[in-house]
């Protein structure tokens, strides 16, 4: 007598479809293209410790981040998109420092703060305000300081709140920017902080005269 065996239940992961392992894939290559990001801005910034922009090839950035030459371009169309992608990021960091001059908040160690940060990555923000990138640092910087103005009561009776914001951040950059472009050392930081807090003072000074 033959016996007929049940046909055995199929095993769960049998039942599942396909495409439930997608939002896994996809999260793996979220996580890859994530990962792949991180490493292009780092090896930006490292090489920019050594050289100036003009002087980095995607091929050397694709290198150093340790990625496949064409996974560059699937990130950024050129390094100076990339730079850019940095440049929202250190202007994050820049407002950050300048706020508490912005409110009269101990401005000498505000200055002497953003003035060592910049010293710290001093060939970043070279590239950043004084190469290929500083009319978009400009821009942003006053995009952002603009903003800030709308959330600013103004203290100044004859001069916009905006206008103020402006100006001070206009000065802030301007001073960085000069000093980046003189010789390593020329200009102390405690130095440069104490000029920076004297522009800005001479601003306030002449607003109580008006």
């Amino acid at each position: 007598m033959t016996t007929t065996r049940p046909a055995s239940r199929p095993r769960l992961r049998d039942t599942v479809a396909h495409k439930s392992d997608e939002p896994r894939a996809s999260s793996l290559r979220d996580a890859r293209v994530i990962k792949s990001d991180a490493a292009l801005r780092q090896a930006l910034l490292q090489l920019l410790e050594s050289k100036a922009l003009d002087q980095i090839t995607v091929r050397e950035i694709a290198m150093v981040a340790g990625i496949h030459y064409a996974t560059f371009f699937r990130h950024h169309p050129s390094k100076e998109a990339l730079l850019d992608h940095i440049a929202a990021e250190q202007i994050a960091r820049l407002v950050e420092l300048t706020l508490p001059v912005l409110d009269q908040i101990d401005s000498q160690a505000a200055f002497l703060a953003l003035f060592s940060y910049v010293e710290d990555h001093r060939a970043l923000w070279t590239a950043l305000l004084t190469g290929g990138a500083g009319s978009t640092m400009r821009e942003e910087l006053l995009r952002i300081s603009q903003r800030l103005a709308v959330e600013r009561a103004p203290e100044i009776t004859w001069l916009p709140s905006d206008l103020a914001t402006i100006a001070t951040v206009s000065v802030i950059v301007e001073t960085l920017a000069w000093w980046l472009a003189q010789p390593p050392g020329a200009w102390p930081i405690a130095q440069m902080a104490g000029i920076l807090r004297r522009l800005v003072n001479l601003a306030g000074m002449d607003a109580e005269r008006g």
